[in-house]
């Protein structure tokens, strides 16, 4: 049987009902996340952009558009839900995959389970399984194959899966719709070709939701793909693709993110904050990590939100000034501060050997900071929201009325959170209700 075949046998047969309370738990806590992520990224140029397109080109259908009053096709609105979910980079991730697949696999589930009218149990399932398909990809690959980190590589197969099991489609026709998104998703440059992380294309994450839906329906039509897409061993490790399906839930293995940010700095970001002493000059600032975390794009002097997200001189140096609350989303007004670009041409950041074999499954950082009285030192190998040090419930509350104050005012929040909280046993109509801008 080929990889993707077993994988489909799981995700078209796993018996419904059975999936354990802390898969649920798990699942109403991402979204929660997701949400906010979405409010937080709404009025951004690439959802804007995302928005504007999603009417232009995919049609009217039955699915809202996410604090919106429209309502447009299954793949125009999972698009363009997705592209606010993931622009500001403080959606889930995984440190396996090292990648984000709620950003792309909720949109995409919620879209279809609203057309077609999903059961709430349907719609816990299937974003469980999209999630796992995804990130057992992802982190099946060995590190010394993988291209780009781009979450568009797997996401798409994660689509495929969770739509598919939402249609009901048949083991052979969600191989075949996980086969066509693997084979037609986002391409996006290779590592090396380009430098320029700062751009609204990102991880390509709304791409690949789009390549997800149309090869599960275009499976349900009678296409097929390359079912053998998964099966070279030296790409993608067979024991990571298919263990113990079922046996463990992945979505519990996700990160969440407390900065708008890439990951890659979080731990600095928890150093400074722990270590900085406010209004006091700094001396000196260094950095030390992983290798791939000095080969982001990391411009001392950004010039949109793209670039701060990947610039660890930009976020080390506005949180060491204005604490780690300026992360929660960044203020655009932030890139011009003279204070912050002052000190991000001033910091130091190097690869070190005692981080050398981290990446992807931890990213430590250590922070040396002298603020006139000598260096002190911070080591941090866990940042917030990592399993090993996770975000309480409450703390993804506080996050999401933080970073959504700007596009949801309170009352509207409440709702919203009341929808989310109270999703396991009213289920996702309310949700549906209070994302819904009459």
């Amino acid at each position: 049987m080929h990889a993707i075949e077993e994988l489909a046998e799981f995700a078209a047969n796993h018996p419904e009902g059975s999936l354990p309370d802390s898969a649920i738990e798990s699942c109403s806590l991402l979204l929660t996340d997701l949400i906010g992520a979405v409010a937080a990224g709404f009025n951004s140029k690439l959802a804007i952009a995302a928005r504007a397109t999603a009417h232009d080109i995919y049609g009217p259908g039955p699915v809202n558009i996410w604090l919106t009053g429209s309502q447009l096709s299954i793949a125009g609105a999972a698009m363009a839900n997705s592209s606010a979910a993931c622009a500001l980079d403080i959606d889930d991730g995984h440190r396996g995959a090292a990648g984000h697949p709620g950003a792309g696999i909720i949109p995409a589930v919620l879209a279809i389970a609203q057309a077609l009218g999903s059961s709430d149990e349907q719609v816990f399932e299937a974003i469980a399984i999209g999630y796992d398909v995804g990130l057992r990809i992802a982190t099946a690959r060995p590190i010394a194959t993988i291209e780009t980190f781009f979450s568009c590589r797997w996401v798409n197969y994660g689509v495929a899966a969770a739509a598919g099991r939402l249609l009901k489609l048949s083991p052979p026709q969600i191989a075949n719709a996980m086969a066509i998104a693997g084979a037609e998703g986002p391409i996006v440059y290779r590592k090396g070709t380009s430098l320029y992380q700062g751009s609204s294309v990102k991880e390509a994450i709304p791409a690949a939701v789009v390549a997800g839906l149309t090869g599960a329906f275009r499976a349900r039509a009678g296409a097929t793909g390359p079912i053998d897409l998964l099966d070279r061993e030296e790409f993608f490790m067979r024991s990571t693709l298919t263990a113990d399906l079922g046996k463990h839930w992945w979505m519990e293995d996700c990160y969440l993110k407390p900065y708008a940010c890439c990951r890659y700095m979080h731990a600095a970001i928890d150093a400074i904050e722990e270590m900085r002493q406010p209004e006091t000059p700094i001396v000196s600032l260094r950095v030390e990590t992983f290798q791939r975390g000095t080969e982001l794009t990391n411009k001392r002097t950004p010039d949109t939100l793209e670039d701060a997200q990947y610039s660890y001189y930009f976020c080390c140096a506005l949180t060491a000034i204005h604490g780690a609350e300026a992360l929660q989303p960044i203020d655009p007004v932030k890139l011009r501060d003279p204070k912050v670009l002052k000190l991000a041409n001033q910091i130091e950041l190097t690869a070190h050997a005692d981080f050398a074999d981290t990446f992807p499954k931890n990213t430590p950082c250590r922070v040396i900071l002298d603020q006139g009285q000598g260096p002190k030192t911070r080591t941090v190998e866990f940042p917030l929201g990592d399993v090993a040090n996770p975000m309480s419930r409450d703390q993804v509350i506080a996050k999401f009325q933080r970073i959504a104050l700007e596009s949801v005012d309170p009352a509207w929040q409440q709702n919203l959170l009341s929808a989310l909280d109270k999703l396991k046993s009213g289920g996702f109509t309310p949700l549906f209700t209070a994302l819904h801008c009459r």
